[in-house]
């Protein structure tokens, strides 16, 4: 289990350090600030994790593979940015990617460390989402969480796949697919489609 928890954790990061990457550079940073970005967009939803879990300190500043991932996908933006970006909006794809990973590990860390179903639910969700948010506000923009099509909510949906997996002794590796799937299969089409919660409506004068 920590082995393939470890995998998602290194995968999710990549995919949302890319996703910080992206974003910087959309915002003209330099190259420190890329790097930076890209480190607080992959690892600041795990990090919440494991202070919530007490996996202190969290493996993001202990362990050396999370910097090097980070910093390689930083680097990767920095200088293929126009690669990269020949995806239909990458920054949108990566982040959706990355929710997913992140909210079905932190869901499944979060059972390995012997907290309830609904813990592990809600913190798989708050590390799919932490590292947006940071991102979003490091770069003083409102977070995709509180403002976009079905964010939260996916993270949510996906976690509880997996929790409900572990419960019927499902295979992890079959109720993490499931999970991630469901959870960027439900971003990807609100995206599309422009599904979201009600929007709040200022009072008038």
């Amino acid at each position: 289990m920590q082995t393939f928890v470890l995998i998602l954790d290194l995968l999710g990061t990549f995919v949302f350090a890319l996703s910080g990457g992206m974003a910087a550079l959309r915002y003209r940073l330099d190259l420190f600030g890329v790097l930076v970005l890209s480190f607080a967009a992959a690892t600041a939803g795990g990090i919440a994790r494991d202070v919530f879990i007490g996996a202190i300190p969290p493996n993001a500043l202990v362990d050396w593979r999370y910097i090097a991932v980070s910093s390689a996908a930083g680097l990767t933006c920095f200088f293929q940015a126009t690669l990269i970006n020949r995806l239909t909006n990458p920054v949108r794809l990566f982040d959706a990617l990355g929710l997913s990973v992140f909210a079905v590990a932190g869901s499944l860390k979060t059972l390995d460390f012997g907290l309830s179903p609904l813990t592990a639910i809600f913190l798989g969700m708050l590390t799919g989402i932490g590292g947006g948010m940071v991102r979003d506000i490091l770069v003083a923009r409102t977070p995709m969480v509180l403002r976009s099509e079905l964010y939260a909510l996916a993270a949510l949906a996906g976690s509880a796949v997996v929790v409900a997996g572990e419960a019927l002794d499902v295979p992890t590796r079959y109720s993490a697919i499931a999970g991630a799937l469901l959870c960027f299969g439900m971003r990807m089409l609100a995206i599309r489609y422009g599904w979201g919660l009600p929007q709040g409506k200022p009072p008038q004068d």
